[in-house]
């Protein structure tokens, strides 16, 4: 059974862009792993833009996407509501947009644990304070 888990830019550009200081990491701590990807349209723009030094790699980061590589889940009109109690709520960091669509998943989803390279994850909290455990940054 796929392990669902959250995950933001960082590891996806460093998935596609072999060049990255992470590419060889992230290759090697998701060899074998059996990862449900889940993630935000949001996120999915962040990659494209830093992958755009090279269209046949957005390409086939988008082909992956296509084919369910990750599983989008859908920001309704409504989730802006939220999206934006947690962009005040972050505003010292600043939170941006990308990683609020992703603790909004979190909180709708359940899923608790994410792929991330920044540290920003470690201050975010889902409601009664729990903790998006990054099992990236863990294991690195």
């Amino acid at each position: 059974m796929l392990k669902e888990i959250l995950i933001d830019s960082g590891p996806l550009i460093a998935l596609f862009d072999k060049d990255d200081t992470y590419h060889k990491k992230i290759i090697n701590f998701i060899k074998g792993k059996d990862y449900k990807f889940i993630s935000t349209t949001a996120v999915i723009t962040e990659v494209t833009h830093m992958l755009d030094f090279n269209v046949n790699v957005q390409i086939n980061f988008l082909e992956w996407i296509m084919n369910e590589g990750v599983i989008i889940q859908e920001i309704k009109q409504k989730d802006f509501i939220r999206i934006i109690e947690l962009t005040k709520k972050y505003s010292d960091r600043p939170m941006d947009f990308a990683d609020a669509t992703l603790v909004l998943v979190a909180e709708k989803t359940g899923v608790k644990k994410i792929i991330s390279i920044d540290s920003d994850f470690d201050v975010y909290r889902l409601p009664g304070k729990v903790k998006i455990e990054n099992i990236f940054k863990e294991e690195c």
